[in-house]
């Protein structure tokens, strides 16, 4: 088994068509689907389900992409490793995040680093914690920025990065608004805007009432922090999100939660080891957080 070919594989696994993989591998489609073939008959099983249109995956195709991608991932590691042995970072980064980071300002920090790593070929995406953290087990991600409810699995390494208290979100008329603190008995009736199932933030605030014995209506889902702050501003409902969210806005009004409330974490998400470029990554995150001013309780 060659790395080309597994190369070739995760390429038709992710477009779906071997002449797009082709064109992306800068390849004659023969000899891609040569290729294939070839892995196929060494596996004995086949890896696609093929028609004029499209390939889909077959249940063994789907079980080798994620093995495929660990051992594409590692390889990079490794080559990775000996550059920086040689004072050299090159190679690819691919960093997940969700939309708000409280306790980075990502953006400022990507482009510094690559500053100092001109060699590097970042890629960054957006998405829920979840679905980062399976990303990062499945070698597409090098490190994510996530909930720390997120549930790790084996052979990945959380990092706490800040933790904050959690508040509700309302439109200044709301009759909570003139309210401080607030009971989560309170919400039983209200109507909820909050991001999909899978969310980091969906999820903490799911347990959080359920915790407390409120069954919640959410009504009006959004994938954005600021779809979100505009609808509870405009009077939509409300939501509980970290005390960071108030920065965003001063249409809607934060109101502290009564007793002691609900913490928000955010944490990093490596594999260990993680490559070179992602352990020099995480090194300027950690400097930055020793920097920075802890956030109150």
């Amino acid at each position: 088994m060659e790395l080309r070919q597994l190369e070739y594989f995760v390429a038709v696994a992710e477009e779906s068509h071997f002449t797009r993989a082709a064109q992306r591998m800068r390849v004659a489609q023969s000899g891609l689907s040569a290729s294939i073939r070839a892995l196929e008959r060494e596996l004995g099983a086949s890896l696609f389900l093929r028609n004029t249109r499209q390939v889909e995956l077959t249940a063994a195709g789907q079980a080798f992409l994620g093995e495929a991608r660990r051992a594409l991932s590692a390889t990079d590691a490794a080559r990775e490793a000996v550059s920086a042995v040689q004072g050299l970072l090159r190679g690819s980064l691919a960093v997940g995040s969700l939309q708000c980071l409280h306790v980075l300002h990502l953006p400022q920090l990507l482009a510094g680093f690559l500053q100092g790593h001109p060699g590097l070929d970042l890629q960054l995406r957006h998405g829920g914690s979840s679905e980062l953290v399976e990303q990062v087990r499945g070698g597409q991600l090098d490190v994510a920025f996530v909930s720390g409810t997120a549930r790790v699995p084996e052979g990945l390494v959380a990092d706490p990065l800040a933790t904050e208290p959690l508040v509700l979100a309302c439109a200044p008329e709301h009759p909570l608004a003139g309210e401080s603190p607030v009971a989560l008995s309170c919400l039983a009736k209200e109507r909820f805007v909050d991001f999909p199932a899978g969310w980091g933030a969906r999820d903490h605030a799911d347990e959080v009432l359920a915790g407390a014995g409120v069954h919640r209506r959410v009504a009006l889902e959004v994938t954005d922090v600021h779809s979100l702050l505009d609808l509870v501003a405009c009077g939509l409902g409300i939501a509980l999100v970290p005390r960071s969210f108030s920065a965003k806005t001063d249409q809607a009004r934060f109101i502290a939660l009564d007793g002691r409330p609900p913490r928000w974490q955010t944490v990093s998400v490596s594999r260990a080891p993680a490559s070179a470029a992602a352990a020099a990554l995480l090194k300027e995150v950690a400097a930055v957080k020793r920097e920075s001013v802890p956030v109150s309780p």
